[in-house]
C-alpha cells in the first residue's frame, strides 16, 4: 500500500499580467511627427478585453454585481445619444469606440482580471515603474536641452511622448506619484513604504519639469486628500518629508529655475496677465458653452467640437498652438477640444451624457470612500483604498484642465479599472480569511475555484 501525498496547490499566473504590459507599452517612444493618436498599448487594451470576455465565457460564471454593472454601464446612455446624433456615422463610430475603451471596457476588464490586493498593488507598481522611466527620460531631455519646445528653448519635458503629446509625461508621472504616495501611507512593510516615499519624492522632479499647471494643481490636491484620509500621524510625517524635499530642491540644489518660478506664479495670474495658452483655454471653454447652450440635452455629437468651434469661438482664439523639439520639427497644431472634459462631454454630449458619465465617475468615488474605513479598521488593504481614491481625485480634478486624447489615454482607462476594483469588487477591503461582500465581482453559484481561494 502506497501513501500518496496531497496534491500541493497551485496558484496560477496572475490574470493581470497583461494588464501590466499594456502600462509598460507605454513606455516605447512615438515616432516624431506623430499624430499622437492610438497606439500599442491601445491595440494590447483590445486584446486585454477580449482575453477577459474568453476567460468569463470559459468560467461561465456572471461576471458583475448589479452594482458593478449598472456603475459601470452608465456612461453607455448619454455615449448612444450622442452617437446617433453625431455629423457623420463614421464619427459617430469612431468617438463612441473611444468612450467604450476609456470608460466602460477597460477599466471593467481590469476589474474582473485583477484577482486579489496582490494584483492591485502589482499594477500600482507598474504605475510607478512607467513613471520612474519616463521621469528619467524627461530629466535627461531638459538637462541636455532635448526636449520639447517652451519659451523658445528646447527644455520641456515631455517623456517618449514626444511634442506632439507634451502633456503624456505629466500625466504618467502624476498617475505613478499618486501610486507611490498610496502605498508609502499604506500598512504594508517598512521596506516597502520607504522604497515608495523615495519614489514619490524622486517623481516630483520631472512632474516640475512638464511645466503642466493642471498636473501640478492636480496632483497637489489629490496628495493633500490622500494625506488627510490616511489619518492625522501618517499626514505629518508625510508632509514634513515632502516639505523638507522641497526646501532642498528648491533652495538647497537651486532647482527653482526663472522659468519654473515663472511658469508657478502664473497660476495665479489667468485673471490679471493671461498668456495666449490662457486666453485659447477661455476661448475654447466659450466655445464649448455655447454649443451646449445650442443643444443643451444631447449636445452637437460625439466628435462634434472642432466642426463647431469656429461658430462659438471668440476672436481671440488663435489658430493652434506651436509645436517643436523632441526630435520633431515645428508644427502647427490646431486646437480641436476644450481641455476641459466636463465641458467637451458637456459640448458633444449634452447634459444627459454629462450627468450619466459623471454620474458614474462620482458613484466610483463614493463606493471607494465607503470602503475606507473598513480598511482602517482591519489594518489590511489602507495602501489600495489610498491608491483607489487617490487615482479618482487625480482624475476628477485634472479633468477641468485636461480631456481625453493621445497614447496615454489608456493609462487613464486602467486607472478607472484599478479604483473600481477597490470600489466594486466583493471582498477588496476584507481581512484575509474573512466574509467576502457580493458587491461587485459576482461569485459563482458553485464552489469557489483555486484562484478565488487564493484570493481569499
Amino acid at each position: 500500500m502506497s501513501l500518496a501525498l496531497p496534491p500541493t496547490p497551485r496558484r496560477t499566473p496572475s490574470p493581470v499580467w497583461p494588464v501590466v504590459a499594456v502600462v509598460a507599452l507605454l513606455g516605447l517612444p512615438i515616432a516624431p511627427g506623430g499624430e499622437g493618436g492610438a497606439g500599442p498599448a491601445d491595440a494590447l487594451s483590445a486584446l486585454v478585453v477580449g482575453f477577459c470576455a474568453v476567460r468569463l465565457l470559459r468560467q461561465r460564471r456572471r461576471p458583475l454585481s448589479r452594482t458593478a454593472a449598472i456603475v459601470l454601464a452608465l456612461p453607455v446612455v448619454g455615449l448612444t445619444l450622442a452617437a446617433v446624433g453625431a455629423s457623420s456615422p463614421g464619427a459617430g463610430l469612431a468617438g463612441l469606440g473611444r468612450y467604450l475603451q476609456v470608460f466602460v471596457l477597460v477599466p471593467a476588464a481590469v476589474l474582473l482580471l485583477v484577482r486579489d490586493r496582490a494584483d492591485f498593488r502589482l499594477l500600482a507598481w507598474a504605475f510607478v515603474a512607467l513613471a520612474g522611466w519616463e521621469g528619467a527620460v524627461g530629466v535627461h531631455q531638459y538637462v541636455t536641452g532635448t526636449g520639447a519646445s517652451y519659451q523658445g528653448r528646447t527644455l520641456r519635458a515631455v517623456g517618449t511622448f514626444g511634442a506632439q503629446d507634451v502633456m503624456g509625461m505629466a500625466t504618467v508621472v502624476s498617475f505613478g506619484l499618486v501610486c507611490a504616495v498610496g502605498l508609502a501611507l499604506g500598512r504594508g512593510p517598512f521596506r516597502q513604504r520607504a522604497i515608495a516615499l523615495a519614489c514619490a519624492l524622486a517623481l516630483l522632479v520631472p512632474l516640475a519639469l512638464s511645466f503642466s499647471r493642471g498636473a501640478w494643481i492636480a496632483t497637489a490636491v489629490t496628495c493633500v486628500v490622500q494625506l488627510c484620509l490616511a489619518g492625522p500621524r501618517r499626514a505629518l510625517k508625510a508632509a514634513a518629508a515632502a516639505l523638507a524635499a522641497g526646501v532642498l530642491l528648491v533652495g538647497g540644489l537651486g532647482f527653482g529655475t526663472a522659468m519654473l518660478q515663472e511658469r508657478i506664479a502664473s497660476i495665479t495670474q489667468v485673471t490679471d496677465a493671461p498668456d495666449q495658452s490662457v486666453t485659447d483655454r477661455y476661448s475654447l471653454w466659450a466655445a464649448a458653452t455655447g454649443m451646449w447652450r445650442e443643444r443643451p440635452l444631447t449636445g452637437v455629437g460625439l466628435k462634434g467640437f472642432p466642426e463647431h468651434r469656429d461658430a462659438h469661438a471668440s476672436l481671440a482664439l488663435s489658430s493652434g498652438s506651436d509645436t517643436e523639439g523632441a526630435g520633431a520639427a515645428f508644427r502647427r497644431q490646431p486646437l480641436l477640444s476644450p481641455h476641459n472634459m466636463y465641458l467637451l462631454v458637456l459640448a458633444e454630449q449634452g447634459l444627459i451624457g454629462l450627468l450619466a458619465l459623471a454620474g458614474s465617475w462620482l458613484a466610483l468615488l463614493v463606493c471607494a470612500l465607503r470602503r475606507l474605513p473598513r480598511a482602517h479598521r482591519t489594518g489590511t488593504g489602507l495602501d489600495c483604498a489610498l491608491v483607489s481614491c487617490g487615482l479618482l481625485t487625480w482624475q476628477l480634478t485634472d479633468f477641468f484642465y485636461a480631456d481625453i486624447g493621445g497614447p496615454s489615454t489608456v493609462l487613464t482607462a486602467v486607472s478607472f479599472g484599478l479604483a473600481a476594483w477597490w470600489a466594486l469588487a466583493s471582498g477588496a477591503d476584507a481581512a484575509p480569511g474573512g466574509p467576502a461582500r457580493a458587491q461587485g465581482v459576482a461569485a459563482p453559484g458553485g464552489p469557489a475555484s483555486a484562484e478565488e481561494v487564493a484570493a481569499r
